[in-house]
């Protein structure tokens, strides 16, 4: 077992294997067991796939030793005889979100009853190109059901937990990836992104979270519907792996490792002074709390300190309507996950398959959805030219990733009369009700988590960033956001940032009490 494993990133533990000093199932055991020693206390990982892990790792060690590169059946070279992108994580071990990345062969369930017993057949994308890079998939992470909360706690699984606090929440929906990542088990894992999905998991357990680009990382058909709101990546410990996991994600697999033009080479390089657009408003939440005020002042202060140029600002958008066509996009998402389940499952959904606020939230996008889906798109549309035009002026926008604190576990779940609300509407779907249902619904949620759901609409990169631990050790990450294709930028501000202030060494009191 390697002894100080906590000490690498996934970038340091391939090289490793890659010299021989650790087989790939010394690490892949070292993962396992970190994660039986501490999956039982925050419940990050809801399906195991251990016994083909290790024979996959097995097969790797014996192509190692035969000078043939496991990943893909050939030398981890290119044909200058120089390392690629491509085997620069191999052999490392790995967990996949249990929604919408699907793995051939193993169950995906999204959190949800309904889907308990799927299986597809084929792999997504982000998988493929994740098992032909050599990562060794070993177990999926949870999600709320169908990623509609950002927290965690499907009914399903039940709560996954925050390393830094057990009675609080990782965030979502990629709270299990998060909570992976910081209690130790691995040093990165795949993450989504619909409407914070990675940042908001990031900013909870004090990770380095890039949301890419729209479109930047390929995704399933039927994956991206009205707005293409969802990306792929992933939440790291380190800003390089994130930068060497999107090379092999978007393309640039076969380069030489770091060469000019990557994004680890991105990482690298010198970060000149940018003109950073300095924001305060609360976006979709009401208003910012004091750790998230204390976090952003303390970014902006470092940020200066190291040369940029800040400058506060007031977006000048019109938070109503953003609010309105998110929604509107969310919602229609929900109807076909939930109301046209039948199409991926071959069964009939059935409302006791589901938690009363997603079906409740399908039954809205099916009434509401179709009607107000234009005029959301428009919305999108003049969003996305505003903040096209702000970022033509500024290289950066660096704003609040969520308006607090983890919140506790439970403490945004339906009351008891707002569940039964949701049973009446579901039941009679009548259009005042529905409006009214999903006002209250929303201002629960963007109450905390409603400051990323911009550029999910804008389809611009944006990164949380860990900066921030407030007086009760909870982490607070601060968001910084880039024009479209802007992820070198971002990489080589969060790179210049990891540097001034350190993260990486950071651990939860469970990872201390457990290790």
């Amino acid at each position: 077992m390697l002894s100080d494993y906590l000490a690498y990133d996934a970038f340091a533990l391939a090289e490793l294997v890659r010299t021989r000093e650790v087989s790939a199932r010394e690490l892949l055991d070292t993962a396992i067991s970190r994660a039986e020693a501490v999956n039982p206390a925050i419940n990050a990982i809801v399906l195991k796939d251990y016994d083909a892990a290790r024979e996959r790792a097995s097969r790797f060690d014996a192509n190692m030793a035969n000078g043939v590169n496991a990943a893909h059946g050939a030398h981890g070279q290119d044909a200058g005889g120089m390392e690629t992108a491509q085997t620069a994580l191999a052999g490392v071990p790995y967990l996949i979100k249990d929604l919408g990345a699907a793995v051939a062969g193993l169950r995906m369930t999204m959190g949800s009853r309904h889907y308990r017993h799927f299986i597809p057949a084929d792999d997504a994308p982000v998988v493929a190109l994740a098992k032909a890079a050599g990562l060794n998939i070993f177990g999926k992470t949870s999600t709320s059901e169908l990623g509609q909360m950002p927290y965690t706690e499907p009914e399903l699984f039940g709560a996954c937990r925050n390393p830094w606090n057990l009675d609080h929440t990782p965030g979502g929906s990629s709270g299990g990836a998060a909570a992976a990542v910081a209690a130790g088990i691995v040093p990165l894992a795949h993450a989504s992104d619909g409407g914070g999905s990675i940042r908001i998991p990031a900013s909870c357990c004090g990770l380095f979270g890039l949301k890419p680009s729209r479109g930047r990382v390929p995704r399933m058909p039927a994956a991206v519907v009205a707005g293409e709101l969802g990306v792929d990546h992933a939440v790291s410990r380190s800003v390089r792996d994130s930068a060497l996991l999107l090379d092999l994600l978007a393309g640039n697999a076969d380069r030489p490792l770091g060469a000019p033009g990557t994004f680890l080479a991105a990482s690298r390089e010198p970060c000149k002074p940018l003109s950073i657009a300095y924001v305060t408003e609360p976006m979709l939440a009401a208003s910012l709390s004091a750790d998230a005020r204390a976090a952003l002042e303390d970014a902006a202060q470092l940020a200066r300190s190291l040369g940029h140029n800040i400058e506060p600002i007031s977006l000048g958008i019109d938070f109503a309507s953003v609010r309105h066509a998110f929604l509107t996009l969310w919602s229609v998402t929900a109807e076909d996950l939930v109301l046209n389940a039948e199409r991926i499952t071959g069964r009939k959904p059935l409302r006791d398959e589901f938690e009363i606020s997603t079906w409740a939230m399908a039954h809205v996008g099916r009434k509401l959805g179709e009607r107000g889906l234009p005029a959301a798109l428009e919305e999108q549309r003049r969003i996305t030219a505003r903040l096209t035009d702000l970022l033509s002026r500024y290289d950066v926008i660096l704003c609040a990733t969520l308006a607090g604190a983890p919140i506790k576990i439970g403490e945004m779940q339906p009351t008891p009369a707002e569940r039964m609300q949701m049973r009446a509407v579901s039941a009679m779907p009548l259009e005042p009700l529905l409006k009214k249902l999903l006002a209250e619904a929303a201002d629960k949620a963007f109450s905390w988590a409603g400051c990323t759901e911009l550029f999910n609409l804008s389809g611009q990169p944006a990164m949380s960033v860990p900066l921030y631990w407030n007086a009760r050790g909870l982490p607070v990450g601060v968001q910084f956001a880039a024009r479209e294709g802007g992820e070198a930028t971002l990489l080589r501000l969060a790179a210049q940032l990891e540097a001034a202030r350190p993260w990486f060494d950071r651990r939860p009191p469970l990872i201390n009490a457990r290790s």
